[in-house]
């Protein structure tokens, strides 16, 4: 079974940036997609941006794109999610996962355990 650690989270001032990093404890690279999900204080868990590994095609929602980017280092089994320009609107709990759709949650068979953001105005 695939274990996924996520880490990589902390504070930083708006306007920071910070990089996640998410490795499998075996070959997450048996799934179609990696992606990563936030959730937001009293807010449902939400897919922000994902990596279909067949292509490399990469998909983010609005808010983020241009922001953040999902790249992939195989030979480490790693994932990680590079964002820049935070605002405090992207303060969350960060989600690794695996799975054969992941821009929802259904989609996923895999998570990481996740990551606290913090982003200070």
């Amino acid at each position: 079974q695939v274990q996924l650690v996520d880490s990589g989270g902390g504070s930083v001032q708006a306007g920071g940036s910070l990089r996640l990093s998410c490795t499998g404890s075996v070959d997450i690279y048996s799934n179609t997609c990696m992606g990563w999900f936030r959730q937001a204080p009293g807010k449902r868990r939400m897919g922000v941006t994902s990596l279909y590994i067949p292509g490399g095609t990469t998909y983010a929602i609005d808010s983020v794109r241009g922001r953040f980017t999902i790249s992939q280092d195989k030979a480490k089994n790693t994932v990680y999610l590079e964002m820049k320009n935070l605002t405090p609107e992207d303060t969350a709990t960060y989600y690794c996962a695996a799975g054969e759709r992941c821009t929802v949650e259904s989609g996923i068979n895999f998570w990481g355990q996740g990551t606290q953001v913090t982003v200070s105005s």
